[in-house]
């Protein structure tokens, strides 16, 4: 299904629903099971919006999350940058350590305790000059899946996301944070057929 950006993924604030619980509430109607079974497969940071992926069985479940630790669940996301590329692509690797009273994460030395290796490759797609600073729409390839992995290791290389205000230190405006899960793709838990979902960013910075 496609998430969109402000709405959690699982466990928001009291109060407050959650694309999880949205989607229990449509089985349950749907289908007169209640509670319906829904497993969470992986998920987006709040902001981000984007595909996601579900389990409506146990079975397709374990399926899933077979393919999610082994790699095999390819994930493409589209992003906006501020400032100026180093190139046309690249690639980046990186130890993070997440921080969890903070619910952040930073770069830190190969070794540290409690540090994970973080891989993706990014590459430019077009570029946009705006009043205030240049602007790049890059693919963000993800090899591994670490906590914000890809709002800190574009901030550490120097290519900070626009709208984050956790890692953009320039970021002063009010625009959502500019990170789109744009393709997921993977292999049907049962009918073993490959899969494809695509969908377009509709955040102002992709306009």
């Amino acid at each position: 299904c496609r998430k969109p950006a402000g709405l959690a993924v699982q466990n928001a604030r009291i109060g407050s629903m959650d694309l999880e619980s949205s989607l229990k509430n449509y089985l349950a109607e749907k289908d007169g099971k209640r509670p319906p079974y829904l497993a969470v497969v992986h998920r987006l940071d709040q902001p981000v919006e984007g595909v996601v992926v579900f389990a409506l069985n146990p079975k397709a479940a374990a399926a899933l999350n077979r393919q999610m630790t082994s790699g095999q669940i390819r994930k493409t996301y589209l992003a906006v940058t501020a400032g100026d590329l180093p190139g046309k692509e690249g690639e980046l690797e990186d130890w993070l350590k997440k921080d969890g009273r903070t619910n952040t994460s930073r770069a830190v030395k190969e070794g540290t305790e409690g540090a994970k290796k973080a891989m993706l490759y990014w590459k430019l797609l077009e570029t946009k000059e705006t009043v205030d600073e240049m602007r790049s729409l890059l693919e963000i390839r993800l090899e591994t899946g670490r906590h914000h992995q890809i709002r800190v290791q574009m901030a550490y290389a120097g290519m900070p996301l626009v709208g984050d205000r956790k890692y953009n230190p320039c970021q002063n405006g009010r625009e959502p944070l500019a990170l789109c899960s744009a393709k997921l793709g993977f292999w049907h838990p049962v009918t073993k057929k490959q899969m494809e979902f695509q969908v377009k960013p509709v955040g102002s910075a992709f306009l």
